[in-house]
């Protein structure tokens, strides 16, 4: 018998960005856009899938305003998603988003112990450490209040170099909501990460396998001090990359999300589009590609 090349993967998440909802459903920026109706369709097709993902990932801007009610729909959509799927939720702030509002109305709590800045507790940046057995999901917050662009402050990055000391056995993943890529949009420059070198003192040498972000609308990947970075689209809209050089348009298209496939050597992002087309060739169902696969000898490698 040949195996496989890879065994399956140790762990499965879902990257979801930027959902955008507003403070009440309506379309979005007086465009067609339904961000509400949008998600709930990324969710159901998520949930029609079968898929059994550790956690979804998300990566800010949840809400547009950081309205209370944002929240309230946001959470009454994923919450019955991710039960069904059988995971978590966790949970990253964005230039949009309302720290206060995010903490009360996703019950997120206080906020982490040392990751404070000199500020009221509620809008305290949002950060959070979760285990997936050996591996590491840290959260931090790199967003400025009253501004659209992101920074890390010293307390962050002490925090976050704290974290980093102990490395996790199957490494860590870092979420945090403004991509530290170059941008390709020039328009973005003005909401970018600034001090990018301040946190690339800190993760320059660390377990981090891989930086998950948002905030642009398109996907994106690149590598930060040698660790890759993907960025997943919005599930609400996306930017046009087709404009001409230097110009700028979102679009209510180019939806989706990533799925994150944890290997002991590897991680493979996938980006998955909201729109789906016709059909093209034969489609295969899954027993019958495992039927296939078995029928020409190959079987899949175990996990060491």
């Amino acid at each position: 018998m040949i195996l496989t090349e890879h065994p399956r993967p140790s762990h499965t998440f879902v990257h979801i960005s930027d959902t955008h909802l507003p403070g009440e459903p309506a379309p979005l920026y007086g465009s067609g856009t339904d961000a509400d109706a949008n998600l709930s369709l990324m969710l159901a097709r998520l949930v029609d899938s079968g898929l059994r993902p550790d956690a979804l990932l998300m990566t800010g801007d949840m809400a547009d305003r950081g309205d209370a009610s944002s929240y309230r729909r946001l959470r009454a959509l994923v919450e019955p998603a991710a039960e069904a799927l059988g995971c978590e939720v966790v949970w990253a702030a964005g230039n949009h988003d309302s720290r206060a509002e995010m903490r009360t109305e996703l019950a997120l709590g206080a906020a982490a112990a040392g990751s404070t800045d000199d500020v009221d507790a509620a809008d305290a940046p949002i950060t959070a450490v979760r285990w997936f057995g050996g591996l590491r999901v840290i959260v931090a917050d790199s967003n400025v209040p009253g501004s659209h662009w992101g920074e890390m402050t010293a307390a962050q990055l002490s925090w976050l170099a704290n974290e980093l000391a102990t490395p996790a056995p199957d490494g860590t993943l870092l979420l945090m909501h403004h991509p530290p890529l170059p941008t390709v949009l020039d328009l973005a420059v003005t909401v970018e990460l600034r001090d990018q070198p301040a946190l690339a003192a800190v993760l320059r040498g660390s377990d981090v396998r891989g930086i998950l972000s948002g905030h642009v609308h398109h996907p994106s990947f690149g590598t930060f001090v040698g660790i890759p970075v993907a960025v997943a689209s919005s599930s609400a809209y996306g930017q046009d990359l087709a404009q001409p050089v230097g110009a700028t348009r979102g679009q209510d298209a180019a939806q989706g999300y990533n799925l994150v496939h944890v290997y002991a050597d590897s991680i493979v992002h996938s980006v998955v589009s909201l729109e789906r087309g016709a059909t093209v060739g034969e489609p295969v169902a899954p027993d019958d590609a495992a039927r296939r696969i078995a029928g020409v000898g190959i079987g899949w490698r175990e996990r060491a």
